[in-house]
């Protein structure tokens, strides 16, 4: 069993670090909140999305491009909204922010992007091989933990440089911008069938 959790996490992480969007929205997220209480809300999102690969298996990839495509692009505008509408100058801190809204929209941020991606059809894959469903999400959900972890301690350190040097106006459009590109990106990505 053992020999199951390492060959997910090590699957699900070579799978999931390079050039995933997952990336940049964190990295956007940790820049406007905490790490601890951003990293549970991460945490419970991949859980459960994890949970719908090992559970669904190879059936994941039957789901349509449409119906993914369209989650994420809601998901991630829904967040950029968020922003914009809650963006205020004088909420520099992330101290600003609580703990449950941290949680809250972290979590929604993975719950509602990229479906089907490549972490999730590795951990798939990996449940149909292995047949250790729970190992097998206890390996791809601490991969993605870990993921998350090392992105969140990155942009936390980019908030802390940026802090008093940007103004929180700069940052607003800054933040917004990007999570509306990255829907784009995403829909194209999932509609045009290139897998990262």
């Amino acid at each position: 069993m053992l020999h199951a959790f390492w060959v997910t996490y090590a699957a699900v992480f070579a799978a999931e670090i390079l050039g995933d969007k997952f990336l940049y929205t964190t990295g956007i997220l940790s820049t406007r909140y905490r790490t601890s209480p951003m990293m549970i809300g991460i945490a419970v999102a991949f859980m459960a999305k994890m949970a719908v690969a090992v559970a669904i298996g190879d059936a994941l990839a039957t789901v349509p491009r449409l119906v993914i495509a369209v989650v994420t692009m809601a998901g991630m505008i829904g967040i950029a909204f968020r922003f914009w509408r809650n963006s205020e100058p004088h909420q520099a801190s992330p101290s600003a922010h609580s703990n449950s809204e941290a949680a809250m929209i972290s979590c929604a941020s993975v719950i509602f992007s990229e479906w089907a991606d490549l972490g999730q059809m590795t951990a798939a894959a990996m449940a149909v091989q292995l047949r250790a469903p729970v190992v097998v999400w206890a390996g791809a959900v601490s991969a993605m933990v870990t993921k998350g972890l090392l992105i969140a301690v990155a942009g936390s350190r980019l908030r802390g440089s940026l802090s008093g040097r940007v103004p929180q106006s700069l940052l607003r459009y800054a933040r917004v911008s990007l999570l509306v590109l990255l829907a784009v990106l995403s829909v194209i990505e999932t509609l045009v069938g290139v897998r990262q």
